[in-house]
């Protein structure tokens, strides 16, 4: 079965979650991996998923398997210490891998571009607080600038904070592995105020309807924004209660990363970030809800379950 579709970062959290979407429809995916033992254990072997080995900084290598195809999922993402200079040539290399033949670059976009703002609107202004933040509107401008130069066209799709099977970031994978070996969830700042989360299956599920239904200009900004939890506490003792674990959460406070990230640098890069857990950030997903009235997000419980049984077969 040819693919018309190549998935950069698919053995991360949200390119693991659209390329598995792709496959429940039989829609057939290239994937390029550095590690393919990792490749295999997560997609079983399917013969719809065409893997191929390399690096998406290889420029010639992401041109020669891009000849075919009309759609790249830029998934790719660094530890944050190794953002820069490398988040920006990947960027670069997809761009121009994709004005081979104006291919359509799915990117999912964040949070950061806007600092403290409540809000989040698809219009609205950026004014990042951060140098992470800083670096993700440079990124989106070459997106832009490529778009309207019309070397491709652009869908990102703009998401909050996220969760789900596969997700092994440092804010997610200990909350699910305290909860199936009984011990307290770790999370950072407070847990008092209402947060944002997403399902990265329901994410996938509103990238694939998205990219589907094809862009109306050559750069679309959506957001999509899953649920809004009044507490994350109440997120935290659903999914407890959903292991048989006792209902125990330890607060990391914001000091304590200023001392971590002396002797760490991913810890260095994290404190930045922690005006996020400070305070409530919505993204605005009108639009994505009015275009899809049909959808409805997996249902809180089932979704948990599902991610504790993940974590619980591939611990």
């Amino acid at each position: 079965m040819k693919s018309e579709i190549l998935i950069l970062g698919s053995t991360g959290s949200i390119g693991y979650a659209f390329a598995e979407n792709l496959i429940s429809k039989n829609i057939a995916v290239t994937v390029l991996v550095r590690d393919v033992t990792k490749a295999n254990n997560l997609f079983k072997s399917n013969p719809i998923v065409e893997i191929i080995k390399g690096d998406v900084q290889d420029l010639e290598l992401l041109k020669k398997i891009s000849v075919d195809k009309k759609y790249i999922f830029h998934g790719i993402n660094y530890p944050y210490d190794k953002w820069f200079g490398n988040m920006d040539t990947a960027t670069m290399k997809v761009i121009e891998t994709a004005s081979l033949n104006k291919a359509m670059i799915i990117f999912p976009g964040n949070v950061y571009n806007y600092g403290n703002l409540s809000l989040i609107k698809e219009d609205s202004q950026q004014n990042p607080c951060t140098r992470k933040g800083a670096l993700r509107v440079e990124l989106e401008k070459m997106l832009y600038d490529a778009a309207y130069g019309g070397k491709c066209e652009v869908l990102n799709v703009r998401l909050p904070d996220f969760w789900g099977p596969n997700v092994l970031n440092e804010g997610i994978k200990p909350v699910f592995m305290n909860a199936l070996n009984g011990k307290a969830l770790p999370y950072m700042i407070t847990t008092d105020i209402p947060h944002q989360m997403v399902f990265t299956k329901d994410a996938a599920e509103i990238m694939v309807r998205l990219m589907q239904k094809g862009v109306e200009k050559p750069y679309e900004i959506c957001n999509y924004g899953g649920y809004i939890h009044p507490t994350i506490k109440s997120f935290l003792n659903q999914i407890s209660r959903l292991a048989n674990a006792p209902e125990k959460i330890t607060v990391y406070p914001k000091w304590l990363f200023s001392v971590l990230g002396i002797f760490n640098p991913v810890m260095k890069e994290v404190k930045e970030m922690t005006y996020l857990f400070g305070g409530t950030v919505i993204l605005d997903d009108t639009k994505v809800r009015k275009l899809f009235p049909d959808f409805r997000e997996t249902q809180l419980n089932e979704a948990i379950t599902e991610t504790l049984n993940w974590f619980r077969e591939n611990s």
